[in-house]
């Protein structure tokens, strides 16, 4: 079935749970590796209002802006969020390239949709100077964006599972930036050898990936998700 993906059960990014200090944070992975950080906050208020049937009493006539799911240059689409939900969110068709897939994961509105992020419990560690902003996002099976990089942030599954790449900034993986992850992963990922490999983990609700600045990152939702990322500019 287009977008269908297996979920690789290996995670070879390093786990953290509540008892994780700030100052270990900094000292151990802020700078240098990322860390999925699990038990560190509650978001089940903040899930119960991103439910379909809340999100779209909230939001349906609202515009949302929708990005092409390709690595240099995003084209830009505003919808009404119902009509995105409702004809859009689909599985990740696998012949369809990245510059015809479009994609829900941040540009939002926070005139609008700042009254949902008030709700949101973001993870309680900083870096130093950098203040966060909130890019929240839904899409459909077997989609994701392919190999990128940025600052740090933290990204966090509100629903569904995504599975996420890293490679460090030092190894530039090889990708067309025009390939959805979908297609990179059935036709380049089985070719690598092991040393050349990802860091890579599938992220389940309530469990967050912090990832340091200029890391190599590409993602992958195993079901329709619903995710929330704090970015650290």
């Amino acid at each position: 079935l287009a977008g269908t993906v297996p979920e690789e059960p290996r995670c070879t990014v390093e786990r953290a749970d509540a008892s994780l200090t700030y100052s270990h944070f900094l000292q151990r992975f802020a700078f240098s590796r990322p860390v999925i950080l699990s038990g560190i906050t509650d978001n089940s208020a903040f899930r119960a209002l991103c439910t379909r049937g809340k999100l779209l009493a909230a939001f349906g006539p609202s515009p949302v802006r929708l990005s092409t799911a390709n690595t240099y240059s995003y084209r830009k689409v505003d919808v009404p969020f119902q009509e995105y939900v409702e004809h859009l969110l689909k599985p990740q068709d696998p012949a369809r390239l990245g510059s015809d897939t479009l994609y829900f994961f941040g540009d939002n509105n926070f005139t609008e949709w700042g009254p949902l992020f008030q709700h949101y419990v973001p993870p309680p560690f900083r870096i130093p100077g950098t203040s966060p902003a909130y890019s929240f996002g839904i899409a459909g099976s077997g989609s994701g964006v392919p190999f990128h990089w940025h600052g740090p942030g933290f990204s966090e599954v509100i629903f569904g599972r995504k599975r996420w790449f890293l490679y460090p900034p030092d190894k530039t993986p090889h990708f067309h930036p025009n390939e959805t992850t979908l297609a990179w992963l059935q036709h380049t990922y089985p070719t690598l050898p092991p040393a050349q490999r990802p860091l890579e983990c599938t992220l389940r609700p309530g469990e967050v990936l912090y990832f340091p600045d200029r890391w190599w990152h590409a993602t992958l939702n195993l079901d329709t998700s619903v995710f929330i990322s704090t970015f650290l500019g």
